[in-house]
């Protein structure tokens, strides 16, 4: 089963973008990494759509590995209508009989402590896997491909460039510990443009900043579900460095309703950013945006970047996403305060404390 806040974010979702569910009607989707973060969200929006939208409900191809999945989600993988799930790695051969309307190339190693600790496979599932999907969906006469990329392939961007537009090359370095992981999604872009342009594969790009919400696992390691597990715990906020570094953060739903708008109305061979451009927050000021949503002080330590977090952090990350606005009608909704308030909620009544 999914989790409700799961189903009742999906169920916003449809709800923003009305009509437009409907382009799933009776079709035939393949997801991967179905059972990661934003896996599960496309799963309860097929789920939602199927229940109460769709006259003919839409078949969804769920494929998973497994590799960065918690052993609870291995032993309760979800039975839902219309759903078909399978234990399959995208990197290696697919055998699919019926057409494919669309692919959503979601699976991936996003949290830097699993793409240090699989650096190789951090790599296939972007480039071979990427290629596979490619390859399949010109067979199958695929209405549209969303591969997910990442607001890491734009590097460490100079002051000018921030907010970050699309057309910005990136500044990434190619043997950094980065590497596996923002030179992987920089080739499977390649890759995207290049069937596109040679096969006339419909391909959409997204580059997500910063999506979190309900349902990130508590050893993502990434900052929110870190800061979140030790708020439990009554644990210290490890800040790490000068806790200056900025970003800006994106409500699950939000990003959901931008990944899709995307898929079904982005331009074919082009990439968009998607999250939320405001605020532009330094590390320290979401640590206090985490006390002003408690209500409670949270101590706080500054410290050295631990062995296990890759060097050359970027220091900013701050979308410009008037493209997404103006050729996909996509708009973030959700302020940080209301996100933040949401997905603490879930937290307290999910994480058990047990970062250190």
């Amino acid at each position: 089963m999914l989790d409700p806040y799961i189903r009742d974010g999906s169920s916003v979702v449809a709800k923003e973008l009305g009509d437009q569910c409907k382009r799933f009607a009776g079709a035939t989707v393949l997801l991967t990494g179905a059972l990661g973060f934003l896996g599960r969200y496309f799963l309860g929006y097929f789920q939602y759509i199927n229940e109460n939208i769709l006259d003919k409900p839409c078949r969804v191809l769920a494929y998973d590995n497994l590799i960065t999945v918690d052993l609870a989600a291995k032993n309760e993988q979800p039975v839902i209508p219309n759903i078909e799930f399978s234990v399959h790695d995208v990197t290696r051969p697919m055998v699919v009989s019926e057409k494919i309307d669309y692919i959503i190339h979601a699976a991936g190693i996003a949290s830097p402590f699993y793409y240090r600790k699989f650096p190789l496979e951090t790599l296939d599932v972007a480039v071979t896997g990427t290629r596979k999907l490619l390859e399949l969906a010109g067979n199958k006469g695929t209405k549209g491909v969303l591969f997910f990329s990442s607001s890491e392939i734009y590097g460490n961007p100079d002051a000018k460039h921030v907010p970050t537009p699309e057309s910005y090359a990136g500044y990434v370095s190619c043997t950094g510990s980065r590497a596996c992981y923002d030179e992987s999604k920089r080739l499977g872009e390649t890759l995207c443009v290049i069937f596109h342009n040679m096969h006339g594969i419909p391909t959409k790009v997204v580059r997500p900043f910063n999506v979190y919400g309900p349902g990130m696992k508590e050893t993502d390691y990434r900052v929110l579900p870190n800061f979140g597990s030790l708020i439990v715990g009554n644990k210290p906020l490890n800040i790490y460095g000068t806790g200056n570094q900025t970003r800006t953060f994106c409500y699950i739903t939000d990003a959901l309703e931008g990944f899709l708008r995307v898929l079904l109305d982005g331009v074919p061979g082009e990439a968009y950013n998607i999250g939320n451009p405001e605020p532009e927050i330094s590390m320290l000021q979401l640590a206090d945006a985490l006390e002003e949503t408690l209500g409670r002080e949270i101590k706080k330590n500054l410290i050295e970047y631990p062995d296990s977090y890759p060097s050359d952090e970027p220091q900013r990350r701050c979308p410009n996403i008037i493209k997404a606005i103006r050729q996909c009608g996509y708009r973030p909704k959700v302020d940080l305060h209301t996100g933040l308030k949401y997905f603490m909620d879930w937290v307290e009544k999910n994480y058990k404390g047990v970062h250190s």
